[in-house]
């Protein structure tokens, strides 16, 4: 196992080089920063070209790479295009932990950006994940236990339209119902947005009642969706050869269903999980920009429309990074719960 998850790390090293590479030629590309950088005034030529040259940006694409990556700070900046080079670079590059200042945020470093909004991501992606587990894990065996019955029939219903529906959808479905219609009938409305009321201020019991809808939005399709993995799963689990000998030995039902069963069963779901958890970093998009929580994916769409390549780059590969880890961690747990896999 040892040998697999040095070879696995040594794997990733040209990986996340590629991605790099890939990610920010998409981004120097798709998006210019000296657009934004004006405000409602259109910048001047000339200030279009200082700015251009302070940031690197009129460099070759390559250089510019180059400089994101080991740092310029062994190099010289020419800053009024003279030829001779007047102040040293200040970034130490990507491989030395810094990934640069934020275009947007002037004289902010990219990290700083960023850290400040993974605590508010985490906050709410946390509980959705253990929430996500618990009922998918309860509905999926419960409905395998109970197959083809009424109860069964009106669970797979209720999966398929939710899987169904798109994510937006029922945000702005819960939005509507909770805090518009709760209020026009007279009954407790939930905030529709933000973390807290300003007025209030950022108590526990504001930060926990603003975060019922977004959670909502987020747990009900996946729940719908991992419930049929579990459902389907379970029912091939529960028919196999090892399971039936376990009853034959006399075994009780429920030390054959969580012991035998479901430790097999919860493999497919590991797989989903260990695809979630980089998501957990980077955020939900839709569901952060519909309800105002400035968190990882709110940040992401704000400073993806204003170019800001330094914090968009950051945020991506630290996704990339989490994505290599979780599937090497998924890997790992499958040896744990499946003694027929090994990697050796």
């Amino acid at each position: 196992m040892t040998r697999y998850v040095i070879r696995r790390l040594l794997q990733a090293i040209p990986l996340l080089f590629f991605i790099s590479l890939l990610l920010f030629v998409l981004m120097r590309t798709a998006s210019n920063p000296l657009v934004t950088m004006g405000g409602k005034r259109v910048p001047r030529p000339e200030d279009r070209e200082r700015l251009a040259r302070q940031l690197g940006l009129d460099k070759p694409l390559y250089v510019q790479y180059v400089y994101w990556l080991i740092g310029n700070d062994w190099a010289k900046i020419d800053m009024d295009g003279d030829g001779v080079a007047e102040t040293p670079g200040d970034q130490k590059g990507v491989l030395r932990g810094e990934f640069g200042n934020s275009l947007v945020i002037r004289g902010k470093p990219a990290w700083t950006v960023i850290k400040e909004r993974i605590p508010r991501t985490l906050l709410l992606m946390i509980p959705a994940e253990i929430i996500i587990l618990i009922f998918s894990l309860v509905i999926g065996i419960f409905s395998a236990l109970k197959q083809y019955t009424v109860t069964d029939h009106v669970i797979t219903g209720i999966s398929f339209v939710g899987y169904s529906m798109p994510i937006f959808f029922i945000a702005l479905l819960s939005i509507q119902l909770f805090a518009i219609k709760f209020k026009e009938w007279g009954l407790p409305a939930l905030p529709p947005n933000q973390m807290f009321d300003p007025q209030v201020g950022k108590t526990p019991s504001q930060i926990a009642l603003h975060m019922v809808l977004p959670l909502l939005s987020l747990t009900f399709v996946s729940i719908a969706g991992y419930s049929r993995y579990v459902r389907s799963q379970m029912l091939e689990t529960m028919s196999q050869d090892y399971i039936r000998t376990a009853r034959a030995k006399g075994l009780p039902e429920r030390m054959v269903l969580y012991v035998h069963a479901l430790k097999n069963a919860s493999l497919p779901l590991v797989t989903i999980v260990g695809l979630d958890i980089p998501l957990l970093l980077a955020g939900a998009v839709v569901t952060e920009t519909i309800f105002a929580w400035q968190g990882m994916g709110f940040l992401f769409i704000d400073h993806v429309s204003r170019g800001d390549t330094p914090v968009i780059m950051a945020i991506l590969m630290i996704v990339s990074v989490a994505v290599v880890v979780s599937q090497l961690l998924t890997d790992i747990v499958y040896a744990w719960l499946d003694p027929r896999i090994r990697y050796d």
